[in-house]
């Protein structure tokens, strides 16, 4: 399908575009010397077998709302759109301030949007590609008009820090991205979404639900850290995001070549690597940045897009492939013009 019968189609209905990004990461770097002095490792270990130099881990007394709700500003300064202005907020996220009210809300607060309504989503590190889709849908049906779309996470909070296979992959942050539908302005192109709930034990904080509610037993078995099948996800990840976006762009009636820019999850160089040698596209064209921030899930697509825009890699037109996947499983893919 060509992108002008892919426009047709799409024919008195309102295209939803990102407008502006932002993010925010903590100040506090967590190195791979300070790792290996921390854990049986070394930076060659992990550099090797991730990509990972440094991370940035939150202060305890900063919560995920309090980096979205910076994330947020910083967004909505660049859009130049005011608070009082959003529609709706959506949080993804996998580590929420707590149980309910819902993080967004939280958010709401402290940035001022009184006019939105709020909600969380949980899709794990496929949370920020989820909500992008939520979004366009809102806008598509007129249901709202600005959409305020963050991921953010403060993993460190559910990291097993004596663990040397999983707390060297993830850090802190927040993205968020302005949505809105803008005339003469394509957007969000195609969105593929898809789950698979029969993987779940692989990836999963298993503590603090109602399977295993918070007590002495479930906090003295570790319950509440998270709990992952590293080989069977690196599988799983590099087949599903590899099928996603190329469903995506199919949708969207284009090849890898017609794009600019490929932003995956960033959650492992040799996930990334492997994608890349399965999908295909110049090496030049996927963004990385995990070797600065590690691992952050919901996160870490909207950082690195926020990231490329504010480093010149993105101009106006720019076909844009955005591919994540998560605990669930879940994943998904969405192609846009910036």
């Amino acid at each position: 399908m060509s992108a002008a019968l892919s426009n047709a189609t799409f024919a008195g209905i309102p295209r939803a575009s990102i407008v502006a990004t932002g993010s925010y990461v903590p100040s506090r770097v967590l190195t791979n010397a300070d790792l290996e002095k921390m854990v049986d490792t070394t930076d060659e270990w992990i550099l090797t077998r991730t990509g990972i130099r440094e991370r940035h881990i939150a202060e305890p007394d900063e919560a995920t709302s309090d980096m979205g709700a910076e994330a947020a500003r910083r967004a909505l300064a660049n859009a130049g759109v005011a608070a009082e202005d959003v529609d709706l907020i959506v949080v993804a996220t996998i580590t929420p301030d707590m149980g309910f009210p819902n993080t967004a809300c939280f958010v709401q607060a402290k940035i001022g949007a009184k006019n939105a309504f709020c909600f969380d989503i949980e899709a794990a590190c496929s949370g920020f590609v989820y909500g992008l889709d939520i979004a366009r849908q809102y806008i598509g049906t007129g249901s709202a008009r600005t959409v305020l779309v963050i991921g953010a996470e403060k993993i460190s909070c559910i990291t097993d820090w004596s663990d040397r296979s999983l707390c060297v992959l993830f850090g802190d942050g927040a993205g968020a991205a302005v949505v809105q539908s803008v005339p003469g302005r394509n957007g969000i192109l195609a969105s593929v979404m898809r789950s698979d709930g029969t993987l779940s034990d692989l990836l999963k904080l298993p503590g603090g639900g109602s399977r295993h509610p918070t007590s002495a037993e479930t906090i003295a078995q570790g319950l509440h850290y998270m709990k992952m099948e590293g080989r069977d996800v690196f599988k799983h990840a590099v087949t599903c995001m590899t099928d996603v976006a190329r469903r995506a762009l199919d949708r969207a009636g284009l090849t890898v070549d017609d794009l600019d820019l490929i932003i995956p999850h960033q959650a492992n160089q040799r996930i990334v690597s492997a994608i890349g040698e399965r999908l295909g596209g110049a090496p030049e064209k996927y963004y990385v940045n995990l070797d600065r921030y590690g691992n952050t899930s919901a996160a870490s697509v909207i950082i690195a897009l926020d990231e490329a825009h504010r480093m010149g890699r993105l101009q106006r037109g720019n076909r844009v492939l955005l591919v994540a996947f998560g605990g669930g499983f879940t994943w998904g893919a969405t192609v846009l013009e910036w």
